[in-house]
């Protein structure tokens, strides 16, 4: 049987680049490469685009529009990592462990949209507890989200690492402060929210890595009421849905004297950098409480995330060619 051809449309950014490092020592696959003087050349990559059994388009919203419009057969099955079709009804949305019948939907899909960074983190965390009738559809939320500066692709990383650079690069910088983030409509899509969620992402100065963060107050939700049920609905929830390489992961009982959460727990936003796994930690107590999606904006938050959806899309095991 032949292996499948594999076609990364924008391999030269800095999502295109992560799937690469996953897939180039791959023998599974076959990877189509386009020749670095063609790579803009329109009839190459529409040849290449409809010669692939499945396309990575890494481009900007309006490429990638363009590019899925240049598939002309049946047989080519699309990952898009743009925002374009990320709450399209006629694209899967590829996170799979939102249920059982979404990861079902990705095996199938010939369409399928790769989640953003920061939306992967707040949908991990808010999406469980709607699903369960925990958290009314109605309920005001705001989330944090800390990344690192290389979810800006190549023109921020080249900020941060330019030799001379302004003094405050250094510190955290709150961005999107006019709640317009492109992310936002898929967390409120998703999260099947009556109202868009006020959000906060803040870029810092490391490399990568990301650490989602949505608080609550107890009286939000419903059917719970320690900080333990929370914990428990959650980690029952992606028991169920996780699949076997477990993926996601809800991190250990808060309330738990092992767990080692106490008054000197901390956070650290870098710690899964390098990983394609997300980890769920819930901290609080029975009156306030917050739940942090800690993963990397390159792994689970994009690339990974991509191979992932691949994976599911031509028959190979979840976790082939992941870093977990």
């Amino acid at each position: 049987m032949s292996k499948p051809k594999v076609y990364i449309d924008g391999k030269e950014g800095t999502t295109g680049l992560q799937i690469y490092d996953r897939l180039s020592a791959r023998e599974d696959i076959e990877l189509l490469l386009i020749d670095e003087d063609k790579r803009k050349d329109l009839p190459e990559r529409t040849k290449l685009l409809n010669a692939a059994d499945l396309v990575f388009l890494c481009l900007p919203d309006a490429a990638a529009v363009e590019a899925a419009g240049l598939i002309e057969n049946q047989r080519t099955r699309v990952i898009d990592c743009s925002t374009a079709h990320r709450t399209h009804p006629d694209w899967v949305y590829g996170f799979p462990e939102l249920s059982a019948r979404q990861r079902e939907q990705i095996r199938s899909s010939r369409r399928t949209a790769n989640p953003g960074c920061h939306a992967t983190g707040f949908i991990a965390i808010v999406r469980p507890l709607a699903a369960m009738g925990l958290l009314p559809p109605g309920a005001p939320l705001t989330c944090f989200s800390l990344t690192g500066y290389s979810g800006g692709g190549k023109k921020m990383i080249a900020q941060y690492e330019q030799a001379s650079r302004p003094p405050a690069y250094s510190s955290p910088a709150l961005y999107g402060l006019l709640q317009n983030h492109k992310h936002i409509p898929e967390m409120q899509h998703l999260c099947g929210l009556e109202r868009a969620p006020v959000f906060v992402p803040i870029v810092d100065d490391y490399y990568k890595g990301m650490a989602s963060t949505v608080p609550f107050h107890m009286s939000q939700l419903q059917g719970v009421s320690s900080l333990h049920a929370v914990w428990e609905a959650l980690h029952g929830y992606y028991l169920e849905t996780a699949g076997p390489e477990g993926i996601v992961r809800v991190e250990m009982d808060p309330t738990a004297p092992e767990s080692g959460v106490d008054s000197g727990f901390k956070i650290y936003a870098n710690t899964l950098c390098g990983k394609d796994v997300l980890s769920l930690i819930v901290t609080g107590n029975d009156e306030r409480f917050t739940i942090t999606a800690l993963f990397d904006n390159l792994g689970k938050g994009a690339s990974g995330a991509a191979v992932q959806n691949m994976n599911l899309m031509l028959g190979f095991a979840e976790s082939e060619g992941l870093h977990l």
